[in-house]
């Protein structure tokens, strides 16, 4: 008989690793930890691996739990999105603009899966500087933009607080002293956050390498020029931390989304908000 992976299961596992802690999660689920961790273990069965590493200072997903995390993330989405968008045909144009890393993660396969969902919309997403992405929502070319707080072009309708994790490539040495870190280049709204993180620790660090683009903090930590801080999904397998003492705790990151006033009441731009919600 065919096994069928349970949609609560899957839930509770993108909590986990979204929030870095069973404890967070269940909070977040109105759950009992002992409940949440019975399901993860449910999932884990059900999958046949380990999918989290589990320590004192929190959760953090395996190779298997990375290559299993887009998938539960989707399914989660296209889920939600049936249920709510089941019998209804949405049309006209929606412009979403996205900071760079959230771009680069599983929101923009959430609003592909959308626009799939419903052919006679068309859904435009943006990575721009804070300038560019000022005027855009300004002429009204973007509807919704979703990016760190300091950054959105004017006050957010609501907001929510992801963590930042290191990501460590093959060959980084995380005892070096100073410790060698690759940076977003200026402006970037977590880049102080994360130094003013390793002055506080007392940790001495240099800046190994600089990009204005997650491509090219990529590349650099791929190459093992040093550590970065980055969102979880954009974590790759190969770059994961578990060593959690090694390294400062990172800050959280708030990130806030703004809607364009001319939009209230439109079925297409409440139904990508909607998706942004519940996929960030």
């Amino acid at each position: 008989m065919p096994r069928d992976l349970e949609i609560a299961l899957l839930r509770s596992f993108v909590s986990a690793v979204r929030a870095g802690s069973i404890s967070r999660a269940a909070a977040a689920l109105g759950q009992t930890q002992p409940a949440l961790s019975q399901q993860l273990r449910r999932l884990e069965g059900a999958v046949g691996r380990p999918l989290l590493h589990r320590s004192t200072s929190g959760v953090a997903p395996t190779r298997a739990g990375e290559e299993l995390l887009p998938y539960a993330e989707r399914i989660l989405s296209l889920s939600a999105q049936a249920l709510a968008e089941a019998g209804r045909a949405l049309t006209g144009h929606c412009g979403v603009g996205l900071l760079e890393d959230l771009a680069a993660s599983r929101l923009s396969q959430a609003l592909a899966d959308l626009a799939r969902l419903h052919p006679g919309a068309t859904l435009e997403v943006l990575s721009l500087s804070d300038t560019a992405m000022r005027e855009a929502y300004d002429a009204g070319r973007v509807q919704l933009v979703l990016d760190a707080v300091p950054d959105v072009p004017a006050p957010p309708r609501w907001t929510v607080r992801r963590p930042l994790v290191w990501a460590v490539g093959q060959g980084a040495d995380v005892a070096a002293d100073p410790l060698p870190v690759v940076l977003f280049s200026n402006p970037c709204s977590w880049r102080t956050a994360v130094l003013e993180a390793l002055e506080r620790s007392d940790r001495r660090w240099r800046v190994a390498f600089e990009s204005n683009g997650l491509a090219g903090v990529l590349a650099a930590v791929r190459a093992g020029l040093g550590v970065a801080a980055l969102m979880p999904a954009n974590l790759e397998p190969a770059m994961a931390c578990h060593d959690a003492d090694a390294l400062p705790a990172l800050p959280d990151v708030e990130f806030g989304l703004v809607r364009h006033p001319a939009t209230g009441g439109d079925p297409l731009v409440d139904a990508v908000e909607t998706a942004l919600r519940r996929m960030i």
